[in-house]
């Protein structure tokens, strides 16, 4: 039985390193070449369940090596892949990744049967006890909107605590439809996705501090602004706070936005309070910049002992 459900998307990385990415009609020479399993909701679920999370995952992949790839490797880490469905029209999702050398990243994304995620796999994940006991739902925006409202709805009506993280960037602050706010209890944008939603340049905590603000007016109790090396700002029942960035040598910052957000879920399911899941999760994306690649990156409780044991 799984304590936190994620419903979203599953890619595979194409990943190439690079001394920084090209300007338009630009070609530079690349350092090396690689593929890895991917996907902002596959990446949260591994994030989840290589920290000690019971999880269930619920998407589309296709029919295809790539399809078979990601769905062995969840399973590798334990999460549970009943829920993920093989589409047999639509090729697995695939991210193209520009890794420059200072560890940023830029990421163009082909959604293949992620865009054929639907609210009846929603729907049937649950008639198969998928999500019975559940305590924690993630959400991202990898898959269609309506697919991630049902789901927030979803989680809303058995009792679950519903998180958003709003990635990729909405296009403009009414991008996200009131019903998806209504049902959502906390927010976990970086500064871009904050500045999207709010029209606040995020630059720091002080700018952080009203982008939560913001974002708590549309309806969740918590918004938590990720700040990259500064760490996160939050706000929480109307408390505010910023958890402090932790220095680490950075190698690559892809998906340590992911095994926050899953370490976020662990913590929460566990009983946690806000601030100790926050400071536990800060950890988790610390640890995730440090490695390159998506769920490579990954870290495990032992990885944050380690890093983090002074």
């Amino acid at each position: 039985m799984a304590d936190i459900i994620v419903v979203g998307s599953l890619n595979m990385d194409l990943v190439v390193e690079a001394e920084r990415a090209p300007e338009a009609g630009e070609t530079l020479p690349g350092r090396r070449f690689g593929t890895a399993p991917g996907g902002k909701g596959a990446n949260q679920a591994v994030a989840a369940a290589r920290l000690g999370g019971r999880v269930a995952m619920v998407g589309r992949v296709g029919a295809d090596a790539f399809g078979d790839a990601l769905l062995a490797a969840a399973q590798a880490d334990g999460v549970d892949v009943r829920g993920v469905a093989r589409d047999p029209s639509e090729p697995t999702g695939v991210a193209l990744i520009v890794v420059e050398a200072s560890g940023d990243n830029r990421i163009v994304i082909a959604a293949g049967a992620n865009g054929r995620v639907t609210p009846e796999d929603v729907a049937a994940s649950g008639r198969a006890g998928l999500w019975d006991g559940a305590r924690v739902l993630l959400l991202q925006l990898e898959i269609p909107i309506a697919t991630v409202v049902a789901a927030a709805e979803e989680g809303r009506r058995r009792g679950m605590l519903v998180l958003l993280d709003p990635a990729p960037a909405p296009p403009s602050p009414d991008a996200l439809p009131p019903e998806l706010w209504r049902a959502v209890d906390a927010v976990l944008p970086n500064q871009a996705e904050a500045r999207a939603l709010t029209g606040v340049a995020v630059d720091g905590p002080e700018a952080a501090r009203a982008a939560a603000a913001a974002l708590c007016a549309r309806g969740p109790r918590t918004a938590v602004v990720k700040l990259g090396a500064d760490g996160a700002f939050v706000r929480h029942d109307g408390t505010e706070w910023h958890e402090p960035g932790l220095r680490v040598p950075v190698r690559d910052t892809t998906a340590a936005g992911d095994a926050f957000a899953g370490a976020l879920a662990v913590a929460l399911a566990a009983g946690r309070d806000w601030r100790a899941a926050v400071a536990w999760a800060n950890r988790a994306g610390a640890a995730a910049a440090t490695r390159p690649g998506a769920q490579p990156s990954l870290p495990t409780q032992a990885d944050l002992e380690r890093l983090f044991s002074a």
